[in-house]
């Protein structure tokens, strides 16, 4: 998450809160935020396509932050709100790691099961083929193919696809 994105959840300037970070900058190692480089603002703000004027609201490179790095602005921001907010963070960051855990569970159960309807008959008959389809599915279902994302945005003069 971008650091003015943060600000504003947290009820708090974007320069404030860049400020507690430096004035903390131990508690945030390269694992838990980074600064964007120059040439990846400027990447960033033409994607955005903004006037040159606004930049987004950004005049600096913003912090970027993991989910390890927002909780520890919670340690350095210590508002109510903050510690709110952290907990919401902290609540939807382990619902997404617990549903990606749940798919995986169920995919490891359905490769067992299918190994064993293997072992057990070699030849296969008819309602085998129809469990093996059934188990393909499910399996697509569980790693949908990633489809190519279109690229957005404006080209520069001389750049290709």
């Amino acid at each position: 998450m971008l650091d003015r994105d943060l600000g504003e959840l947290y009820g708090v300037e974007t320069k404030r809160l860049k400020e507690a970070v430096r004035r903390n900058i131990s508690r945030f190692p390269p694992d838990f935020m980074f600064q964007m480089t120059g040439k990846e603002l400027e990447n960033w703000r033409s994607q955005i396509a903004s006037s040159k004027e606004d930049r987004q609201g950004l005049r600096y490179a913003p912090f970027c932050f993991t989910e390890q790095g927002v909780t520890m602005l919670s340690c350095v921001l210590n508002s109510k709100r903050a510690i709110a907010v952290n907990i919401q963070v902290i609540r939807v960051f382990a619902r997404m790691r617990e549903m990606l855990l749940t798919h995986k569970d169920i995919l490891v159960k359905l490769e067992q099961i299918e190994k064993k309807l293997l072992k057990h008959d070699v030849r296969l008959n008819r309602d085998e083929e129809d469990i093996q389809l059934i188990f393909q599915a499910l399996k697509k279902l569980l790693n949908p193919p990633a489809e190519p994302r279109p690229r957005i945005g404006f080209r520069r003069k001389g750049e290709e696809n």
